[in-house]
């Protein structure tokens, strides 16, 4: 009798370790796109460099060529929620993966600055639709005790895919005035592993569900929570789903219109505050700022800047659950406006050593890394009702998308203008703004259920 309740309870443990183990697998497929994405967002610091002086560019045409994938990012975000909520996640992002690769062969194929701006908002496409639709497949099929953890999966695939855009930039750029087309080609290779990847994971259960595909939605969710909790979730998806029009119109009701303006807001904060500045155009600051530092340097210095990244981003995932949102990201946003007020500071004295600036430069990312980098993402992925949970996520989307092209289309013009020490005082303000912003209208949202979540907000 011994025995037979030692085996049971054995054969529990291992069917929760199996389930544990299958929903960390569907995240971590789902999250090659946040590395591509952070490849493909990245890599164009190097790349910049080496084109800008290969095709004799303006200030101008460098921001147009860096801006042409966050067009493509404006773009695919906001198409993300029709093309989501209509075919489904899954196959919405195995056409996102298919733009991947084609986007990175015609940038690294390019023999002018118009193809490559062309091919490069391709890619810009994809990262729309990925950044959108791969929070919410997360979050739809995650258990809510550690939905905040597999989220932020997705923010650590984007940081991992930064740093090894610098590295291989820092690499590659030893083969000479031509290793940018090298830079870009090597994203084709993790496009297609996320392609086949897509191949073998299910649709989202709650998005099957809410289309009426009870059983499969049902199947799916048994093999993540067991089968008497996948009938709870069933039902909890059902009543939810009730009282849900899933139309444009329901996105501006009342109970949900403030939802969205959090939202938002998040989203542009996340961007206005500065930190594509140095992961877009870090070694242009070094190079062109800093006299006597060659391009390897600058490249190396992006290196640093990366491994900073993705330590504090490996942090927020074990403390996003622990703490919660709503903390994390009041800290975060306190810490870079600290940071700012510091860097600039050390930019207004004579002869401040390069270190120091550097220093200022990697607490600030560190403090981005820590919250406003995933926070934002996960606090969209949550807030909202299933049948517009990809409408939501895709005006949240757009919004950043949106703040990410003006910052990154305004910054060398503001340096020109202002100076670098004013241009970062003012990211330093909004990171303060950004502060108050939080503490005044973000709730928390830690430990609930998404439908718990919908009860919340409606109370």
């Amino acid at each position: 009798m011994h025995i037979s309740t030692a085996n049971a309870g054995t054969e529990i443990v291992n069917k929760d370790a199996e389930s544990k183990g299958y929903v960390v697998l569907l995240a971590t497929i789902t999250a090659i796109s946040g590395f591509l994405f952070g490849f493909d967002t990245a890599v164009i610091n190097g790349v910049l460099l080496l084109l800008r002086r290969q095709f004799m560019l303006s200030d101008l045409q460098t921001e147009a060529a860096a801006s042409s994938l966050l067009l493509g990012c404006l773009l695919g975000a906001a198409s993300a929620s029709m093309i989501g909520d209509r075919y489904g996640r899954k196959l919405s992002l195995i056409f996102s993966a298919a733009l991947f690769a084609l986007s990175s062969a015609g940038a690294a194929l390019a023999n002018d600055v118009v193809v490559f701006s062309v091919a490069r908002l391709l890619g810009g496409l994809a990262i729309g639709l990925a950044s959108v639709l791969t929070p919410v497949y997360i979050a739809e099929i995650s258990p809510s005790r550690n939905r905040g953890t597999l989220v932020s999966l997705n923010q650590l695939a984007i940081v991992i895919g930064i740093l090894t855009a610098y590295l291989i930039n820092w690499q590659l750029a030893k083969l000479g005035e031509s290793s940018w087309r090298w830079m870009l080609a090597v994203a084709a290779i993790p496009s297609i592993i996320f392609l086949a990847g897509l191949l073998i994971i299910p649709e989202s259960p709650r998005w099957l569900i809410s289309k009426g595909e009870l059983a499969r939605g049902k199947e799916i969710l048994v093999r993540i929570f067991g089968a008497d909790a996948a009938e709870q979730h069933v039902k909890a998806v059902q009543q939810a789903a009730t009282a849900e029009e899933g139309s444009w119109r329901e996105l501006f009701a009342p109970g949900i219109r403030k939802r969205l303006s959090v939202g938002i807001m998040l989203a542009i904060f996340c961007q206005i505050t500065g930190i594509n500045t140095v992961l877009y155009f870090g070694s242009i600051i070094v190079t062109e700022h800093f006299l006597g530092q060659s391009t390897s340097v600058a490249l190396a210095a992006n290196v640093i800047i990366g491994l900073v990244n993705l330590v504090f981003t490996i942090m927020a995932l074990i403390y996003l659950d622990r703490w919660g949102r709503r903390a994390i990201l009041m800290i975060a946003s306190g810490g870079m406006g600290v940071a700012l007020t510091v860097l600039v500071v050390a930019l207004k004295l004579q002869g401040a050593a390069a270190v120091f600036i550097l220093g200022s430069i990697a607490v600030y990312v560190a403090f981005f890394a820590l919250g406003m980098g995933p926070g934002p993402w996960l606090v969209i992925s949550e807030i909202f009702p299933t049948k517009v949970r990809g409408r939501a996520a895709s005006i949240a989307t757009s919004a950043l998308w949106s703040s990410t092209l003006l910052v990154t289309f305004t910054f060398l013009i503001l340096v020109k203008k202002l100076g670098l020490a004013a241009t970062f005082a003012i990211y330093g303000a909004l990171s303060f703004i950004c502060l108050f912003y939080v503490w005044k209208m973000v709730p928390e949202t830690k430990g609930k259920t998404l439908e718990q979540i919908q009860e919340s907000w409606d109370r």
